[in-house]
C-alpha cells in the first residue's frame, strides 16, 4: 500500500505550488500547512435575509489567509453558494484565479455523502454526487475530493464488515472516476464507520485504487492511544484534517503538536496539512483568534522538528 502513498504524493506536488515553494525554501519541512475551511463554518453558512446571499465568502476568507501567511486553503463543498448543487464554472474559476493571484493553493475540498446507508439509494445517490463534485475539483486544480464513510445503521452495530462493503463498493465506483480525472477521493476517519487506524485500513486495501487515500483526521480515532492509529495511517495519508485535541472535540487536553510533527518527519509525509478548529457550544469561539493560534503553535512545532 506504500505505493499508493507514493502516487498520491507526486500527484499533490504536480497539482500545487508545493515543489516551487520548497526549491525556494519557504518552509523548513517538505510539509504545507493549510486551513479548513470548516473552521469559519458559522460564518460561511451565514446567509443575508433579504436575498439569502453569503454574508461572508471564499473571497473573504482567502484575503484573510493571505493577511495571516496561510498558503492553502481547503475549500470544502459546503460553502459553495450553490450546494449541494455544483457552482457554475464562471464561480470557479473566479475562486481558482482569485487563490493564484493571492499565492494561495486549494488543497483540497469535500462533500458530505453516507455510504454506510442500508439504502441502496442513499448510497448511490452520495456516488452521484461525489462524481459531480470530482468534476469541480479537476476545475480547482483541488488534488484530493474528501469523502465520509457514514454513521453506523441502526441495527448493524455488529455487522461492520457488512456495512464496510458497501463503502468499499461505492469508494471504488468514486476512485476509479478519479482517476479519470486526476483527482484522489480522500476518505476520511470521522468517528463514525471508522475509528480506529485498523479499520481504514481493511477499508483502503479493499478499494485498492492508486486513487483513493486516507484523509487522517486526528480527532477522530476512538482508541486509547490516538497517536499510534495517527502514525499507522501516514502511509495512505493524501490529506489531513488537525484538530484542537486528540482526544475527541471538545476534550481539554490539547494535541502535541511537536509529536505530530515528529509523526510525519519520521514516515517522511510530503504534502498539505490542514488544520480545523471546532465550536463547541457553550464555549467562546472566535476563529479569527483560534485559528492563528493553532497556526501559531503547528509553525513552531515544524521549526522545531524540521530544523536540521
Amino acid at each position: 500500500m506504500r505505493v499508493i502513498f507514493i502516487i498520491c504524493f507526486l500527484f499533490l506536488s504536480s497539482q500545487s505550488s508545493f515543489a516551487q515553494k520548497a526549491k525556494k525554501g519557504k518552509n523548513p519541512s517538505p510539509i504545507i500547512l493549510s486551513l479548513n475551511a470548516y473552521s469559519f463554518n458559522d460564518l460561511l453558512m451565514a446567509r443575508d435575509k433579504r436575498d439569502n446571499q453569503q454574508l461572508y465568502t471564499f473571497f473573504n476568507l482567502l484575503d484573510w489567509c493571505k493577511s495571516q501567511n496561510i498558503e492553502a486553503l481547503d475549500a470544502t463543498g459546503y460553502f459553495f453558494p450553490t450546494y449541494p448543487k455544483v457552482p457554475s464554472d464562471e464561480y470557479i474559476y473566479k475562486l481558482k484565479n482569485r487563490a493564484k493571484e493571492l499565492g494561495i493553493t486549494i488543497s483540497g475540498t469535500g462533500i458530505r455523502n453516507d455510504f454506510a446507508s442500508p439504502d441502496p439509494a442513499v448510497r448511490a445517490a452520495g456516488v452521484a454526487l461525489a462524481k459531480e463534485w470530482i468534476l469541480v475539483a479537476e476545475k480547482l486544480d483541488a488534488p484530493v475530493l474528501r469523502l465520509f464513510a457514514g454513521e453506523i445503521p441502526k441495527g448493524y452495530e455488529n455487522r461492520w464488515d457488512e456495512v464496510a462493503g458497501w463503502m468499499i463498493e461505492s469508494y471504488k465506483e468514486c476512485a476509479a472516476f478519479a482517476e479519470k480525472h486526476g483527482v484522489i477521493i480522500g476518505i476520511q476517519n470521522h468517528g463514525d464507520m471508522l475509528q480506529t487506524a485498523e479499520q481504514c485500513i481493511k477499508v483502503i486495501k479493499g478499494v485498492n485504487s492508486k486513487a483513493a487515500g486516507i484523509i487522517v483526521d486526528t480527532g477522530n480515532f476512538k482508541t486509547e492511544n490516538p497517536y499510534a492509529d495517527i502514525e499507522a495511517m501516514v502511509p495512505y495519508a493524501v490529506n489531513w484534517q488537525i484538530k484542537e485535541s486528540a482526544f475527541g472535540i471538545g476534550n481539554p487536553i490539547e494535541t502535541d503538536y511537536v509529536k505530530i510533527m515528529e509523526i510525519l518527519k519520521r514516515q517522511n509525509y510530503k504534502g498539505f496539512l490542514p488544520i480545523e478548529t471546532i465550536l463547541v457550544r457553550g464555549v467562546p469561539y472566535d476563529p479569527f483568534e483560534l485559528v492563528p493560534a493553532m497556526f501559531d503553535k503547528l509553525r513552531s512545532a515544524q521549526k522545531k522538528v524540521f530544523k536540521n
